[in-house]
This record gives C-alpha cells, structure tokens and sequence, in this order.
C-alpha cells in the first residue's frame, strides 16, 4: 500500500467534489440560517457524503458485476463524464450535469438542502461515483479497501472545515478568486478524466497497445 496513491485518490477527491467552488452554492442555499443551523446542514451534507462514497466503494464493484459491466467500459464512460464536468467547471460553472434548473428551483423551496442538493448531487455526484467505483475496482484488497475508508473520512472532515469557514472564505476570495480555484480544480479534474478513459481503452483493446 503506497501513501501516494492515497493522496492522489485525497486530491482525486477534492478536485471532482470542489468543496471550495460549492461554497458560494452552500452560502446561498442556507442563508436563511443561523450560524448554528449552517453549520449542523453543512456538518450533515459532509457526513452524507462520506456515507455515499463508503457505500459506493463497497458496493461498486457489485453493481458492476450484477449488469455485467467490464471495468474497463465503466472507466471510458466514468473518465468521459469526468471529463465532461471538468469542461464545465473550466468555465467557472458547476455544471448542469450536477444539478438542474428544476432542481434549483425545487431547492429554493426546501427546508432541509443537507442531503438533498447539497450532498447529492452536487458534492457526491455520478462523477465522484464513478471515480470511486474505478479506484475501488482498481484496488480491491482489505489493506486499500481500509485505506480508502480513511481517505474518505479525512476528505469529509476537511470538506466540512472548509464549509464552517464558508462565509469568510467566501469574502476572502470573492467570486472571482473562487473561479480560478474551480478552473484549476476543473483542469486538474480533466487531466484524472483523460488517464481513466485511455486505461479503459487499453484495457478493452489490448491488441492495440501490444
């Protein structure tokens, strides 16, 4: 077990869930909250996730395997969803792919935003998902499986760090500064996209790469 490859999974992680880029999302969302109310919805939505993303690293592989999915496929169409939110949020958006404008109307009226927009789907989207379901496939064994469940959690305690500080961040960056961190984030995010789809193709045409 490599602690690189558990930093690159943290990073992985980061980059496609952008903590820093939703926050003027959670800001909007809960501002009708107390200080106290924001910080239990975003104590919840980080838990939320953390709870998707164990789920899906257990279960990922099952899923696949119940429909008969090759890794190898999954990882063309996860690295290419990847891909397609990065391109998203190298123009400074979150992307329609996460969130819809029924969904952001629906989310306007709701009492509670903790699980339902925030942790899914705009944190614990298809495209962190389908990272994690690759990366579990990838790295099966107890020792990564255990190593995964930590990188996960020290993720959601970081996320939910940064969403206490959600408001002097926020001025602190201001719109714009937020933006460059999402292109960034965005970028760095494509590059993951790219590596998955171009190891799904070597894995479903093998011939080509001998």
């Amino acid at each position: 077990m490599e602690l690189t490859l558990y930093v690159k999974f943290f990073l992985g992680l980061v980059a496609i869930i952008n903590p820093i880029g939703l926050l003027p999302v959670f800001v909007s969302l809960t501002s009708h909250q107390t200080e106290a109310e924001r910080n239990y919805t975003g104590k919840v939505a980080n838990f939320a996730v953390v709870v998707i993303l164990l789920v899906t690293i257990i279960a990922g592989q099952h899923i696949l395997n119940m429909f008969s999915i090759s890794l190898s496929a999954f990882r063309i169409a996860g690295g290419s969803l990847i891909a397609i939110i990065a391109m998203s949020m190298l123009q400074g958006k979150l992307g329609e792919v996460k969130r819809n404008q029924e969904e952001d109307r629906e989310s306007s009226a709701m009492e509670s935003v903790a699980v339902v927009p925030l942790a899914l789907p705009l944190m614990a989207g298809p495209g962190a998902i389908s990272s994690v379901i690759v990366f579990a496939a990838e790295h099966n064994s107890v020792s990564n499986i255990i190593a995964m469940f930590i990188t996960v959690i020290v993720f959601g305690l970081v996320s939910f760090a940064l969403f206490r500080m959600a408001s002097i961040i926020y001025k602190i960056l201001g719109k714009t500064g937020i933006n460059v961190i999402t292109r960034l984030m965005g970028l760095l995010m494509l590059s993951i996209g790219i590596e998955v789809i171009a190891a799904g193709i070597k894995g479903l045409f093998p011939q080509l790469f001998s």
